[in-house]
């Protein structure tokens, strides 16, 4: 057996006058088995939050680009693109007399490994068969709060400073990024990258399970209709990307690699 990947990116605006979230799955141009996710939800105004979420992706596609998984470190390359973005974002405001933020979650994807990092809310959440074994933590006001025990995680959920953010990109402070790894994969494992236009409408139960029972590209159809109902027409922009690792049968008789059959002469 063998693991094959399933993976789909998605959007929609919502009910915003504009669409400042960017979402990409970018592979690797010279290394087999090598790509990148990232999620990024722009904030700043008109044009300035969806300037933010694409410098995000800009950057982050250029040092991909740059990338050599041999020598270099996934943390590294992560880390130097948020911090890389962080100070583009923020040369920006002289330019264009905007306050543009940005967060961002990105995940690196290698045979056998995958890595993640993110500044701000934008989460990733891991799960094997549908059940969660993690995701990250919002560098939010309530996430502090529950952390030093405040509030609980309940009241989290409808606290009126949910959406206020102690971290960004772009913004006049350093940013904080937290990272994560693991080597564990199996078949029936799967990650999902959103924007919190997503996961402020489920629980994460009914996230592993859709993930489980769909194709990437399915799950994201029905993610996206689920919160585009919940939200009742006053829903924030939707971003999303899901990725699937899937068990493969390679055939008996499968010649081994650089096989070339020849013909008698």
């Amino acid at each position: 057996m063998s693991i094959a990947v399933d993976a789909c990116a998605a959007q929609h605006q919502g009910d915003r006058k504009e669409q400042q979230d960017r979402v990409a799955i970018l592979p690797h141009a010279r290394s087999k088995g090598v790509a990148l996710a990232v999620v990024a939800d722009g904030m700043g105004g008109h044009t300035g939050g969806a300037l933010a979420a694409e410098q995000v992706i800009h950057t982050t596609k250029n040092n991909l680009d740059h990338f050599a998984p041999a020598e270099e470190s996934a943390r590294w390359l992560l880390e130097n693109s948020m911090r890389e973005a962080h100070t583009m974002i923020k040369a920006s405001r002289f330019m264009n007399e905007k306050d543009p933020h940005s967060t961002a979650v990105m995940l690196l994807l290698q045979p056998g490994r995958v890595t993640w990092g993110h500044c701000g809310d934008s989460r990733l959440y891991r799960f094997r068969d549908g059940r969660l074994l993690g995701r990250t933590v919002d560098h939010s006001f309530v996430e502090h709060l529950v952390a030093i025990g405040k509030i609980t995680p309940e009241q989290a959920e409808t606290h009126p400073n949910r959406n206020v953010l102690m971290t960004s990109l772009g913004g006049q402070d350093e940013p904080r990024f937290d990272f994560g790894e693991t080597d564990d994969l199996r078949a029936g494992d799967s990650f999902m990258l959103c924007s919190d236009g997503i996961w402020a409408y489920f629980d994460e139960a009914e996230m592993g399970a859709l993930i489980k029972q769909n194709s990437a590209r399915m799950a994201c159809e029905k993610i996206i209709e689920l919160a585009r109902q919940r939200a009742a027409g006053s829903g924030d922009n939707l971003s999303l990307a899901v990725i699937r690792l899937l068990e493969i049968e390679v055939p008996k008789n499968r010649p081994p690699a650089g096989f070339v059959p020849r013909t008698a002469s």
